[in-house]
């Protein structure tokens, strides 16, 4: 079912506003040293206005990481790739996906599902100035536009153009009524359309994205399509990644354990503390990761009452871990 790729997209995790930024990634990647990961969208405006590096800088320790796009315009789309590629990211996505008043104003994400041409001219401008992959991430419709044929008609229309790897919410987009949070939980989840789309177009990679909550589950939707895409999940109870290594690639490295995961960070902090970064900037990531834990909710009150003191430092990450471990 795996298409050959240089990049192994059987588990990614999702790009996410004011979440997936690079401390989270550090972070995630201390957990997986596999798992494909994705910076929050950025837009072409704000690549091409002066703030790249404010906005494209990462860790080389987070490769294999991805940089989503927003935007419209195939020229500064292609421009903009082009910077993230010399950044050294593994992947360029453009986001047809998110469905907010703001972004839907400027042309951005679930909209340009009903421009699937615009969104091919898109692709292949970028793919023209960068060797690395392109991708589109999607919903399986949007509005009144839900059916199985509109979706396949899009894919096709892209994949045209030049697109080989379309990451797809299994949900449509209801671009008015609906807040993004909405668009996440109403529309309901029609998995059978990706898997559908999978078999229509087995020489496109299908990876599946929404409401994917356990690696139980990330296994059963491998048996349909090329990889699994999960979102929130990570990000509320982010060791779900400790055995993604080990179950699906193979690995023979010990899985870690949450002491193990907080003491490689810890260098990280204090680095990142004598750049000038808050502390409350890093913690805030890390909330979960003793989620379900006998004594996980102390570990969460202590960082949420100590990290955004002006002098938080690295002894609230020891002292709330001895919340949690003696």
């Amino acid at each position: 079912m795996k298409l050959s790729s240089s990049i192994d997209r059987k588990i990614s995790i999702a790009p996410m506003m004011e979440w997936t930024d690079r401390h989270d990634r550090f972070f995630l990647r201390l957990i997986s040293r596999q798992v494909l990961l994705y910076t929050e969208m950025v837009t072409t405006g704000a690549i091409l206005h002066g703030q790249a590096e404010k906005y494209l800088q990462f860790s080389p320790q987070e490769h294999p990481v991805a940089v989503q796009l927003g935007g419209s315009d195939p020229a500064a789309l292609a421009q903009c790739a082009r910077i993230c590629e010399d950044f050294g990211y593994d992947e360029i996505n453009l986001n047809v996906g998110c469905p907010s008043d703001r972004v839907q104003s400027g042309k951005i994400g679930a909209c340009l599902m009903a421009e699937p041409d615009l969104v091919g001219e898109c692709v292949a401008a970028m793919q023209q100035q960068v060797k690395i992959p392109v991708t589109v991430k999607h919903r399986i419709g949007i509005d009144d536009m839900d059916s199985y044929a509109f979706l396949h008609t899009f894919v096709n229309t892209v994949a045209s153009a030049g697109c080989k790897t379309f990451i797809v919410h299994a949900r449509k987009a209801v671009l008015s009524g609906l807040s993004p949070k909405q668009n996440r939980e109403i529309p309901p989840l029609i998995y059978s359309h990706v898997y559908q789309l999978k078999k229509d177009n087995p020489h496109l990679e299908i990876i599946i994205n929404g409401g994917i909550t356990s690696l139980d589950t990330a296994e059963e939707h491998l048996q349909h399509v090329d990889g699994v895409m999960i979102g929130r999940e990570a990000y509320h109870n982010p060791f779900i990644l400790a055995q993604v290594d080990q179950r699906f690639y193979q690995s023979d490295v010990p899985i870690q354990t949450r002491l193990d995961i907080v003491t490689k960070l810890l260098p990280y902090i204090e680095q990142e503390l004598a750049n000038g970064q808050r502390l409350q900037h890093i913690s805030r990531h890390i909330l979960g990761l003793f989620h379900a834990q006998p004594r996980g909710k102390l570990w969460r009150r202590y960082l949420s009452e100590n990290s955004h003191q002006a002098n938080a430092g690295i002894n609230v990450i020891e002292d709330a871990l001895k919340q949690v471990i003696g």
